[in-house]
Formats: structure tokens, C-alpha cells, sequence
């Protein structure tokens, strides 16, 4: 089976040629038919993110397929059975084995390219804004980053769950997605004054920052009495820092959040929202958007796309060519 892999790090993927795995005990082989890129993916590349797996490995966190061999422990009534995997690494292959529990069973109605850009991107935004932040009918949530993976499930999460959304996002057209997603307020984040704009729409009750740097101290500021800031993560390569002083004064509470550490953290959380999730998706009322698909052959260029951010949602690589 063809595999992108990392041979040491911080050099470059590679297409290799791999033996085909055998699951061991509570696995499951996968047949995989797309993988969904996500920014994690190149700090794995770099060795910066939490969790590092020893070279060489194959990248990809977010593959979808078909249950084709099932290991010890688990039940043979599973084989043929679509699914979503949250595999950590390793979904950037033909096929793959993954722990039963990271699989999650697909509605027919769900294709494999939508299904490899749901689980993570969704399953962030949901449990952040249900779980963490407590996120009102009427209350004005501000999204950075809107026209990415991420941040457009978040867009249309929270204006499903009754909130006013101000979406942040780079140029008219990332903007445009933004609004179609579900939108009210539209800020370029290239004209500069943030916090002022904001502001003058009354602020923000939560703040959804999957991008770090200078826009999130500018969303900070212009966070409400009693707001909820979300610490998604960092696009724009730069950490930030927030002054104590202001959580304090303005009653600001500050979440850090990771979604992959409630497989520990709290699973039935975790499963209880995919299962939210996946109901609203067969009433019709999630639509994942999906900026680009390229084959297998041509994953070092999605992985570009996705560091340059350009392009729009969520990039998917799909097995076939």
C-alpha cells in the first residue's frame, strides 16, 4: 500500500510503499478512502506538536474508509462498516489500523470525502462552544479565522445554536464563505482595527480564536463583561499572551481547548456530542465545506495549501487518483 510518511523530522513527507498491517488486539484495518488535512498535521511534521510519534510514521489524523479486517477482541458483525477514524496519525495511507474506539460509524447519508472533514473540525466547535464556553441563545459569538476548517464549523454551530456571529476572516471571498455558512457581521481582518470593529458591534459574549497572534489580543480586548475566550489554536504560528489584569478586571474566564484529549478527558462528552453532531447532519442543518480534494500522489501540495492557508474550510486527499 502507498503511505505519506515522515522519515525524520522536519524533513519533508514522502510517498512510500508499505506492507499491508495486520490489526492487533481491539484494532481495526481500515480501507481508507480520504483523509481530511488539519493544522496539526504539519506541526506533527515539524515535532511540534503534543503528541510525536517516532519516526517514521505516516501523517494524517482525520482518515475515512471501510472496516476490512478486525483484530482480536473485536467483533467480525463490524467488518463493512464506514467510518470516521480520529487516528492521531497514520490516515495518510491506502489503509491503516486504529484502535476500534477512535472509529466512529457513518450515516449512509454521509459520503467519505465529508466524512474526512467533519469529525475534528465539528467536534471541536461543538464541544468548545456546548461544553466549555456555555454558549447562549442571543449572545454574539466572534469567530478568528472564520473561512477555515475549524472556524466555519463554528460559524454555523453557533448561529445553530441561536448566537449572533461576527466572523473574522482574510479578503471577500473567505468572507463571503463565512456569511453562506451563517455569518451576520463580516470583518476583514487585513483592514486592521479589530477591536474597534467589534466594538462598535456591541463585542463579543465568546470568542472562538483558532488563529493566536495580534488578532487575538485585539479580540480580547474587545471581549465583554463576563465573556468566555476560547483558546482553539494557532494559525497564524505566533502563541499569544493575555494580561491577567484584564481576565481579572472584565471577569473574563480563558478555556484552553483540545478535542482529541477528551478520548481521556471525558469520552462520554465527547461521545455524546459526535452523536449531536451526526443528528444534525442527517436533518440536513450541518453542510462541511470542503475548499479542495487532491489524490494521494499530490498530498505534499494539499499540505502547502493548508500552511499558506489557501483555501477555504477543510482539505480533504482522497486515496484514488
Amino acid at each position: 500500500m502507498r503511505a505519506l510518511q515522515i522519515q525524520s523530522i522536519g524533513s519533508e513527507p514522502a510517498l512510500v510503499n508499505l506492507p499491508l498491517p495486520q490489526p492487533g488486539t481491539g484494532e481495526v484495518r481500515v480501507r481508507i478512502a480520504a483523509c481530511g488535512l488539519n493544522f496539526a498535521d504539519l506541526l506533527m511534521m515539524r515535532g511540534e506538536y503534543q503528541e510525536r510519534p517516532t519516526p517514521p510514521f505516516t501523517l494524517g489524523f482525520e482518515p475515512a474508509g471501510t472496516i476490512e479486517a478486525v483484530g482480536p477482541g473485536v467483533a467480525e458483525s463490524l467488518l463493512g462498516t464506514r467510518v470516521a477514524v480520529f487516528a492521531g496519525h497514520g490516515g495518510l495511507a491506502e489503509a491503516g489500523c486504529f484502535a476500534q474506539h477512535r472509529c466512529l460509524a457513518l450515516p449512509d447519508a454521509m459520503g467519505f470525502e465529508e466524512a474526512a472533514a467533519f469529525q475534528i473540525a465539528y467536534g471541536t466547535s461543538h464541544l468548545a462552544l456546548s461544553l466549555r464556553a456555555r454558549l447562549l441563545p442571543g449572545e454574539t459569538l466572534l469567530v478568528l479565522g472564520a473561512a477555515g476548517g475549524v472556524g466555519l464549523s463554528a460559524v454555523e454551530i453557533g448561529r445553530r445554536m441561536g448566537a449572533r456571529v461576527i466572523a473574522v476572516a482574510r479578503g471577500p471571498e473567505r468572507l463571503a464563505v463565512a456569511e453562506a455558512a451563517g455569518a451576520v457581521h463580516l470583518i476583514d481582518s487585513a483592514a486592521g482595527n479589530i477591536k474597534g470593529a467589534v466594538r462598535a458591534l456591541g463585542g463579543a459574549d465568546v470568542v472562538y480564536d483558532a488563529v493566536g497572534g495580534d488578532l487575538a489580543r485585539q479580540a480580547m480586548a474587545a471581549t465583554n463583561q463576563g465573556g468566555r475566550y476560547l483558546v482553539i489554536g494557532f494559525a497564524s504560528g505566533k502563541v499569544p499572551e493575555f494580561p491577567a489584569n484584564h481576565l481579572l478586571v472584565k471577569n473574563i474566564t480563558l478555556h484552553g481547548f483540545y478535542w482529541g484529549g477528551y478520548q481521556r478527558l471525558s469520552p462520554e462528552s465527547l461521545a455524546f456530542s459526535l452523536q449531536t453532531l451526526l443528528g444534525w447532519y442527517e436533518l440536513g442543518a450541518l453542510h462541511p465545506h470542503i475548499g479542495a480534494v487532491l489524490p494521494l500522489s499530490r498530498a505534499t501540495e494539499a499540505l502547502a495549501l493548508l500552511r499558506d492557508r489557501a483555501s477555504t474550510g477543510k482539505i480533504v486527499v482522497t486515496m484514488a487518483e
